[in-house]
């Protein structure tokens, strides 16, 4: 058969068809081609030569019939056209008059033809094409020539040359004049789309579309395409902007929607709209095969494609339709072919047609139906079948024999009666359950159809059952020693023995595993100095002709622990080490202890090491290694004990080095000038720099930031290093570490500090700065407080100036604050006098601008006389004083009271009550003394000094006063 070809023009001058040998005929249009002698038609082996062409008679569609004994069949059908291209009818065309700036479509015209067409044009004279761009377009659709705004370089004569991609034979067109018109040039307008796609596209899977789009108008449109779903291009889509076409190869279903071009100028914008609908012819996914069925049997056959939209299917016999007239027997329900009570009229060739309206395709199969008797010759029955006492067996009986007939077994010479025991399975076999030695004897199976009938027959022998009498164990050993696993049976004498040793469901082979393994009488084996690896479950397996047992022993073997796992070193030190890993496998016998075994490059292999602590149990999975050597590289190992043995060790650790050279302390940072980074460290004393060449790397980095940049300080002796870089950010986090190295290499650095780089100095001045005399030597000044901080500068407190009337602002005195305070009391001023203040806010990057400057004078100083003439009374618990008032001089300030202080060296039990009045000048006080103890009077009290400062009073107290010894004790009179 020929393979199917889509609709396709032909240049050739034949097509054939290839098939088996067999009679071929060939039709057109449904219509049997006669090959006769002499005529334009010949076979040869199954093709169809046709020799000159014609158009008119050979156009069509062609299908092939191949036949022979078993049937008939057809092939795909085939469209052959044949592609021809004639002149142009007409010789002149008339002049096409247009203005400047106006757009002009050039028809084209395209003669009679049959195949597909290229279009191009010429301007004025061959070679010179017209070269498509935004601004000209030739359709391939309709071969016509698309000028989008013309322009006076335009005026020529335009030829159309038209190509037939087949025959590739060329013709031009008459000349087309192309003609300015002199009436004025054509204004501004907008697009208007001249050439477009129709709104629904049919697109075969998997071949190339091509969308042509656009339009005229001034200024020249830009043409643009999109998904109206949104949906993106892929990468395969090919858009020619300057052409105008859109190109999609390779379609599939996603490629299928509704595509946009949209042509717009700055007069407007127009667009057309087009469906691009996906479709596949079928393709055959699950075919019919060929099929031997017998009489009466039932005939299933499934035929599936997948096409787009969704095929139709419909069968053929012999190629011809189905014969309706069985339509109760023969049934095709898409794509299922189903044929019951088959017979010898259904023999043939059969054909499923998968098609839609883009295309079809067939597939064959045969069918052949068989009639025989029943037949052994090819199946007899088994001369003898063994079966085990207590056991089941089937009895097969397969004759050849179509159709199906009826089979009855017969024992003996009798029929064999079916019970609870014994069934006649549907396909003809015997099965015996629960066997007894009753169910010996010869065994016969007939079979009959309407052909025939024929039977054969075989002897059923019933044989002891085999049991193994060595009990199923567990077996609990150590490493090292040698054990015997039995196997003892008992069985039918007259059938041979088979034992198989299986290990953990390995087959074992003797001799095989180091000797290890020995067969020895019966069925038992040995295992010679056993190891962990021959721990697991072994299998003995007794197999004779009839049946097969088994029995399984657990040997479970300890020994020694297997090795620790991840051993790791987590922190090293000068002289220690920190080391941690997981438990091996016990073996069957708990973990009693650990060892540490460690080696290094001048070490004599791996030697034990001290740890802490001193004995690690079983529990332990940490330690630490002492009494290491500094600066050396150390690899460690631990192994486990039980009560069987140590272990083997674990892997060794990664190599670590102890450390050598201690890391500088107090690493910070911060202030210095405008785009500085400052780090300061504690220098490393002399003593623990363990060499010459000592030095320190400065590693540092913005916050957030992978990378560190390091700079080396040579000098020992350094605390502080500077980095200073205009493009430093002001009051910037940064990341520093500072490390150390010597001749020998570098050492550890230290812990990772964030500190800041310089800040800006404060930008404002505090305001509302207030100034309140407190006193005549005392002045309180408030304000209020800037920002705290922000990300360029911080507050870290207030620096307060102020200076006397009579001196200059240069000398001022100093107060700084510290912190976020907002006020300050100046104290050791002069009284009546007048000061000057300003307050700046500052930070480690120095001071901000002054405040606005405020002054303020100081109270008059108080009194400077004492009270004299102090005169006092005691009467029980109480003191009497009196004294002269004191008269204030002009430049004090006036007496307001007075003040009564009486300050004891120790604690007493005594109460001062005052009765003075404030805002009056009163010349006397009481003081009384309230006991705590057993006295109730003062035994005496008189004056020691007076100058004039106040009066100093000693009061001396007898062992009945308010104390139990006696006191020495002050008192204070001042005026205020």
């Amino acid at each position: 058969m020929t393979k199917h070809r889509e609709p396709q023009f032909l240049p050739l001058r034949t097509f054939c068809c290839v098939s088996c040998a067999c009679i071929h005929r060939w039709k057109l249009n449904d219509s049997f081609i006669l090959p006769r002698p002499g005529s334009r038609y010949t076979l040869m082996g199954g093709n169809l030569h046709i020799s000159h062409l014609n158009k008119e008679e050979d156009v069509g569609i062609y299908q092939c019939l191949a036949s022979n004994s078993f049937g008939t069949i057809v092939s795909r059908e085939a469209s052959l056209h044949i592609a021809y291209l004639e002149n142009f009818k007409t010789q002149r065309r008339n002049p096409v008059r247009v203005r400047e700036g106006q757009g002009v479509v050039l028809l084209c015209g395209p003669p009679p033809h049959s195949g597909e067409l290229t279009f191009t044009w010429i301007f004025n004279e061959y070679p010179s094409f017209v070269i498509q761009d935004t601004r000209r377009f030739v359709s391939q659709k309709t071969g016509n020539l698309y000028i989008a705004k013309v322009e006076p370089s335009d005026v020529g004569n335009y030829t159309c040359v038209v190509t037939n991609t087949v025959t590739k034979n060329s013709v031009q067109g008459p000349p087309t004049p192309l003609v300015l018109r002199v009436d004025g040039v054509m204004g501004e307008y907008e697009p208007k789309i001249e050439v477009q796609f129709p709104e629904v596209v049919p697109v075969a899977k998997s071949s190339t579309v091509k969308l042509e789009c656009f339009a005229l108008g001034n200024p020249v449109p830009t043409i643009s395409w999109r998904r109206v779903d949104g949906a993106s291009f892929g990468r395969k889509v090919d858009i020619n902007k300057a052409s105008g076409v859109l190109e999609i190869p390779y379609f599939q279903q996603e490629d299928a929607g509704i595509y946009e071009c949209v042509a717009e100028n700055s007069r407007g914008r127009n667009s057309v709209k087009g469906k691009l609908s996906f479709y596949a012819a079928p393709h055959l996914t699950e075919k019919p095969q060929d099929v031997q069925k017998t009489i009466d049997d039932t005939l299933v056959w499934e035929c599936k494609a997948s096409a787009k939209p969704k095929p139709s299917y419909r069968w053929l016999k012999n190629g011809e339709p189905l014969d309706p007239m069985e339509q109760d027997r023969v049934q095709a329900n898409n794509g299922v072919l189903t044929i019951g009570s088959l017979n010898l009229a259904d023999i043939g060739m059969y054909q499923c047609v998968a098609e839609n309206k883009h295309g079809r395709i067939f597939t064959n199969a045969e069918l052949r139906v068989v009639a025989i008797a029943p037949d052994f010759s090819q199946n007899l029955l088994k001369a003898q079948t063994l079966a085990r006492q207590g056991g089941d067996i089937l009895i097969e009986c397969k004759p050849r024999m179509s159709p199906r007939g009826v089979i009855s077994w017969r024992k003996g010479k009798e029929a064999l009666r079916e019970s609870h025991r014994v069934t006649v399975l549907d396909n003809g076999s015997l099965r015996i359950s629960n066997v007894t030695k009753m169910d010996a004897g010869l065994y016969t199976c007939v079979a009959r159809n309407q052909f025939g009938v024929a039977s054969s027959a075989g002897s059923l022998l019933v044989k002891e059952q085999t049991v193994i009498t060595s009990p199923a164990g567990h077996l609990d050993v150590t490493v090292g020693e040698s054990i015997v696993l039995p196997c003892q049976v008992s069985h039918d004498p007259t059938l041979d023995l088979k034992f198989t040793w299986f290990f953990n469901e390995q087959l074992i082979h003797f001799g095989s595993h180091g000797a290890y393994f020995e067969k020895r009488s019966a069925g038992d084996i040995m295992i010679r100095n056993i190891q962990l690896r021959h721990a697991g479950k072994y299998t003995c397996a007794v197999q004779t002709k009839v049946d097969s047992v088994s029995i399984a022993t657990d040997v479970v073997v300890r020994g020694p622990p297997g090795p620790p796992v991840d051993c790791q070193v987590t922190e090293m030190t000068e002289t220690t080490a920190s080391l941690s890993w997981g438990p091996g496998m016990d073996n069957h016998s708990p973990i009693l202890s650990y060892t540490i075994q460690a080696r290094t490059p001048f070490s004599l292999g791996w030697q034990a090491v001290t740890t802490v602590p001193e004995l690690l149990g079983g529990k332990q999975l940490s330690a630490t290694v002492t009494d290491l050597s500094p600066w050396v590289e150390y690899e460690f190992r631990v192994l486990a004990t039980n009560s069987i043995g140590t272990g083997e060790p674990s892997k060794p650790s990664k190599k670590a080095r102890t450390k050598e050279m201690v890391t500088p302390a107090r690493v910070n940072g911060g202030g210095g000038g405008r785009s500085e980074l400052v780090i300061t460290w504690e220098p490393v004393p002399e003593e623990l720099q363990s060499g010459p060449g000592f030095g320190y790397v400065v590693a540092f980095r913005p916050l957030g930031a992978q990378g560190w940049m390091q700079a080396a300080v040579t000098s020992p002796d350094a605390s502080r290093y500077v980095f200073k870089n205009e493009s430093i950010p002001p009051f910037s986090p940064y990341q520093v570490k500072v490390g150390v190295y010597n001749n020998k290499g570098e050492g550890p650095f230290s812990p990772v500090t964030t500190i800041h780089s310089a800040e800006e100095e404060p930008s404002r001045a505090p305001g509302r700065v207030r100034a309140r005399s407190v006193s005549a030597s005392e002045v309180e000044v408030t304000w209020k407080p800037l920002a705290w901080s922000n990300n360029r500068r911080r507050i870290l407190g207030y620096e307060l100036r102020y200076w006397g009337k009579k001196e200059k602002q240069d000398t001022a005195s100093v107060i700084r604050t510290v912190g976020n305070k907002t006020s300050v009391l100046i104290k050791d001023l002069e009284g009546s006098s007048t000061y000057y203040m300003s307050l700046r806010a500052y930070n480690s990057a120095g001071v901000g601008p002054q405040s606005i400057i405020v002054n303020v004078t100081t109270k008059k100083p108080p009194p400077s006389q004492a009270p004299v003439k102090i005169m006092w009374n005691t009467s029980n618990s109480k003191v009497i004083l009196r004294w002269d008032q004191v008269h204030a001089l002009e430049n004090e300030s006036e007496v307001t009271g007075y003040k009564v202080v009486m300050n004891f060296a120790v604690p007493i039990g005594l109460s001062i009550k005052r009765k003075e009045k404030k805002r009056s000048i009163c010349s006397f006080v009481h003081l009384e003394c309230e006991t705590v103890g057993l006295g109730t009077h003062l035994q005496s009290l008189h004056i020691i000094h007076i100058h004039n400062e106040g009066v100093y009073l000693k009061l001396g107290l007898s062992a009945s006063t308010c104390i139990s010894t006696p006191t020495l004790s002050l008192l204070h009179l001042l005026p205020w």
